[in-house]
């Protein structure tokens, strides 16, 4: 059974159970007999002597790793902001001294390798962590054009559409081997594989974010499962924690959420194929999930899904999903510009959102982390909104620990 801090609730319930059955006994009542004098008891060769009962252990509380953060280490670990892969940005760095976020992200095409990779990692872990809450390190290591990380000891790795081509045993072992060429470099998360159910090959270039740059797997659920659930798998075996993207499906919209405004899907539904898919994929193993900024008419055209309770209900209660859920990128993306970064941060995190990727334009960061804070101190439901975030993060990073 994989180490989770989910468990934690579970031990603190046994942990009252227990201590309720330890109550003293209560004495005896008038008609109760009177025990027999020692000599009688001695002097009665068939009597046992009383054994004396042992002392019951009073079991140690499980200690809550949220409780031990101070709100300000608790909003940190609700962000993932980016930095060149190539270097440490000095406000990435700020980002995790002054401001305790609990995540990076490699951005931007690096062909230096590992040893270079694991150099800037290094300058990240090396900064001091609140206990129990190490830093994740992320990139988009996907295939084909979506590949951060390349170069020396980093495999070329094929596009989605052409690892569908493999075996599910094949490409299990294909990612298991990706995976330890990022786990050489320091990454522990990978924002990959894609669960994006394309309409079909002929019209696949009429999806601009995902069938346009063949990253699909497939054409439809079946083997979208089969072949992400197989990627994923070896992502784990490597160590590395999978996400799956861009929840509830981005394969059939006609524009990118990333240079676009107002992206509307049509066909996505709450009980449809997009979302089913998810299900047997978070129920293999930890994962972490990826909502975009796409609108989605059938179950939320009030806003982008990232800022919708209803699109995050969909994936908590009818998928049944418990782990980290991330955002799409909240810095740059035009899907999300008419927000200011300030109300992007705290409207996610409302929606159920709990980590903010700020990927692309890290200095958008400072306001996105004093609103959250600002609406943590001033609003306790929101406040109970970020620990209960918090709690699952710090799980989620203890699953894969």
């Amino acid at each position: 059974m994989r180490r989770s801090l989910r468990w934690c609730v579970l031990g603190a319930v046994l942990v009252v159970s227990l201590l309720g059955g330890c109550a003293a006994a209560p004495p005896p009542s008038a008609s109760t007999p009177a025990s027999p004098s020692p000599s009688a008891t001695a002097a009665s060769p068939s009597a046992s002597p009383t054994p004396t009962p042992s002392a019951t252990p009073t079991p140690t509380p499980t200690p809550d790793p949220v409780a031990a953060l101070t709100l300000e280490e608790r909003v940190g670990q609700l962000f993932m902001v980016g930095t060149r892969a190539t270097a440490a940005s000095p406000a990435t760095l700020a980002a995790v001294e002054d401001r305790h976020v609990g995540g990076v992200f490699l951005s931007g095409r690096s062909r230096e390798g590992v040893a270079a990779t694991a150099d800037v990692v290094a300058d990240f872990t090396a900064l001091d962590h609140p206990e129990g809450a190490p830093l994740w390190v992320a990139t988009d290591q996907e295939g084909g054009e979506v590949q951060v990380l390349q170069g020396r000891g980093f495999d070329a790795m094929p596009y989605g559409i052409r690892q569908a081509d493999l075996s599910a045993d094949q490409l299990r072992a294909s990612a298991e081997r990706w995976g330890r060429e990022l786990a050489d470099a320091g990454v522990t998360l990978d924002l990959a594989p894609v669960a994006d159910i394309v309409t079909s090959e002929a019209t696949r270039f009429d999806n601009p974010p995902v069938g346009g740059y063949g990253r699909q797997y497939g054409y439809d659920a079946t083997t979208v499962t089969a072949k992400a659930g197989a990627f994923a798998e070896g992502m784990r075996a490597a160590g590395i924690l999978p996400t799956f993207k861009h929840f509830p499906g981005l394969g059939h919209v006609t524009a990118n959420t990333d240079t676009t405004a107002d992206v509307v899907d049509t066909t996505v539904t709450a009980d449809g194929p997009d979302v089913d898919v998810y299900r047997p994929l978070v129920e293999a193993g930890p994962s972490a999930v990826m909502v975009s900024s796409a609108i989605y008419d059938r179950i939320d055209g009030s806003g982008p899904a990232v800022f919708s309770p209803k699109v995050l209900n969909v994936l908590r209660e009818q998928v049944g999903f418990d782990g980290a859920v991330f955002s799409d990128d909240l810095s740059a993306a035009v899907a999300v510009s008419a927000w200011t970064p300030a109300e992007r941060a705290v409207d996610a995190i409302s929606a159920g959102v709990d980590v903010v990727l700020v990927s692309a334009k890290p200095s958008v960061f400072p306001a996105m982390y004093d609103a959250v804070l600002a609406e943590a101190k001033s609003d306790p439901q929101f406040a109970a909104q970020v620990d209960a975030a918090a709690a699952r993060v710090l799980a989620a990073k203890a699953d894969m620990a």
